[in-house]
């Protein structure tokens, strides 16, 4: 029980573990099994897992959100990409996604074959598609 205090009372007002964290994690348990044949790599996950453990134990929280918030945007661009051909593919037989010529947003309409007018959502512009 004093163990645990002690460690409640150490880790008080550390920053912890987010997203970058747990990504910086598995990079670095690539780099350990890659130095198993190529000796560089010991240097990259020395020096991963010196800046996990900054991370983690750091008191300045706000430079720590906004380093995570950054990762965040940047794999948002990625996940959400392959997040939406997931379902494209998984709804392929009761609907079609289309480009909005204006604004380049993705519309996701019925399967209903012929040509339609279909009104944007995010910009409120109408265009035709044939479907």
């Amino acid at each position: 029980m004093k163990f645990r205090n002690r460690m409640a009372r150490f880790m008080a007002g550390r920053y912890g573990v987010d997203q970058l964290n747990r990504a910086l994690f598995w990079i670095y348990l690539a780099c350990v099994i890659l130095a198993l044949f190529f000796w560089p790599f010991n240097i990259v996950a020395l020096a991963l897992v010196v800046w996990l453990f900054f991370r983690m134990l750091s008191k300045n929280i706000y430079k720590r959100q906004a380093e995570n918030q950054k990762y965040l945007r940047l794999t948002g661009k990625i996940t959400g990409w392959f997040r939406l051909r997931k379902k494209m593919f998984s709804e392929r037989k009761t609907h079609r996604y289309r480009k909005c010529p204006h604004c380049r947003a993705v519309v996701r309409l019925p399967y209903r074959k012929g040509r339609h007018t279909v009104c944007c959502p995010k910009c409120r512009q109408d265009f035709n598609v044939r479907i």
